[in-house]
């Protein structure tokens, strides 16, 4: 058996586990504006839910290393699948209270599970075949995650958006057993959805419990531990995890929002713009199959650097128009997007071998900035009346980093393999 066959089922069984964590960050653009109606928040309250998953992927991504690094890649799998499905199950009780805090809580523990598995299956992913391919086979992986990324809008906008919108006036209107009656409906609706993935999540778990995965060692490990902050001497690692932080940032920031931009500038009904919104998730899949190919003619870091100006470009059209075409403008982003993150990720990892697990989980735990940007882009909106449209030059500043991140190492890495 050659090598490419040996790692074949290896890697479809973790590119599985992409769909997971994209589900997780996609769905939060419909629980935003869901709990906000069934919890009654302010935007800014309501951006805790991006806060809350992304606070997890800091304080849980070098606990995942630590278990990881001596355990193996299998433990830590099955570590983030438990975890995942435990916390999906908790939205049943935090429906039936309607307590925002319980929401919150169970979208902490499926992050920390979602949080595992990024830590582990990205730089397995790299491991599962030739270095020189890593980038691609990385982003091939990823573009799996986009079918997570356009189905999260599809359930969400069908089974947990319930189209009713009320305006303060109506609800004001309402008698207290009224709005009482409305508010529980409206988080009852999540309970089936996240029941099904608990449930499936779990299945999925014991799949792995009876699975055999290599553990992959490098040529650079002696039995010895790497695992250390030294890990930054590398500077491209350091850079990288700089450009995560950003690149998590901007891509929460657009698409958490969406449903309200669109509201904003086109009045556009909230199931409506669900769907919009999945035609957009479908943008994502295709840009990273799309990108994965551009990657065998184009270097990374210079694909990168050009889809961060495109992404500038459209964000400032989408801050300054108003209408359909401000909503199409945010619409195409998440295509130019695509490639972002499998790209830093695998810039950042090249060449550091033992050591990648550590590099993993430092550019993990830079997604972080997924618990800040929207929080700025949640007071932007609240400080200035709402006005949702304006908040949208967050993310032009965190594009612009990424750009320069492309830019400073567009020499460092000699081919489309990113090569250390």
């Amino acid at each position: 058996m050659n090598k490419s066959n040996k790692y074949l089922f290896p890697f479809i069984l973790v590119t599985t586990l992409f769909f997971l964590w994209a589900f997780l960050h996609n769905i939060n653009p419909i629980l935003i504006p869901h709990l906000k109606k069934a919890c009654q928040l302010s935007d800014t309250q309501s951006a805790f839910i991006d806060t809350t998953v992304y606070l997890a992927y800091f304080s849980i991504a070098l606990p995942a290393a630590w278990l990881m690094h001596p355990y193996g890649y299998k433990k830590g799998i099955l570590v983030g699948l438990l975890l995942y499905g435990l916390g999906a199950l908790v939205f049943i009780p935090a429906a039936s209270t309607r307590d925002y805090s319980i929401f919150l809580a169970g979208l902490f523990v499926m992050a920390s599970g979602a949080t595992f598995l990024e830590t582990v299956a990205n730089p397995y992913i790299t491991k599962l075949g030739d270095e020189k391919t890593a980038a691609q086979r990385l982003n091939l992986a990823q573009s799996f995650n986009g079918v997570g990324a356009f189905v999260a809008p599809i359930v969400g906008g069908q089974i947990i958006l319930s189209g009713i919108e009320h305006t303060k006036e109506e609800l004001q209107q309402m008698t207290p057993g009224k709005l009482t009656e409305y508010l529980n409906f409206e988080a009852s609706t999540v309970k089936i959805p996240y029941l099904i993935i608990g449930l499936v999540v779990l299945i999925l778990l014991a799949v792995f419990f009876f699975s055999k995965l290599p553990e992959i060692k490098d040529k650079e490990e002696t039995g010895g531990s790497n695992f250390s902050f030294k890990v930054f001497r590398h500077v491209h690692l350091k850079w990288a995890v700089i450009a995560q932080f950003f690149y998590v940032g901007a891509q929460v920031c657009v698409g958490s929002f969406f449903i309200r931009y669109s509201r904003y500038v086109d009045d556009i009904p909230e199931k409506v713009a669900a769907n919009w919104w999945f035609i957009a998730m479908v943008g994502f899949m295709l840009g990273r199959f799309s990108g994965t190919f551009l990657m065998k003619y184009i270097k990374p870091a210079r694909l990168l650097g050009v889809y961060s100006i495109i992404t500038i470009l459209l964000l400032l059209i989408a801050v300054f128009f108003k209408g359909t075409v401000a909503v199409y403008t945010v619409m195409l982003i998440p295509f130019f997007m695509s490639i972002m993150f499998p790209t830093i990720f695998a810039m950042g990892i090249s060449g550091l071998g033992e050591e990648a697990k550590i590099g993993s989980s430092f550019l993990v735990m830079s997604i972080v900035g997924g618990a800040i940007f929207p929080l700025a882009m949640g007071q932007i909106s609240d400080a200035t009346g709402g006005n949702i449209q304006l908040a949208y030059l967050v993310p032009i500043i965190c594009f612009i980093v990424i750009g320069y991140f492309a830019w400073r190492f567009k020499d460092l890495f000699a081919d489309t393999s990113i090569t250390h």
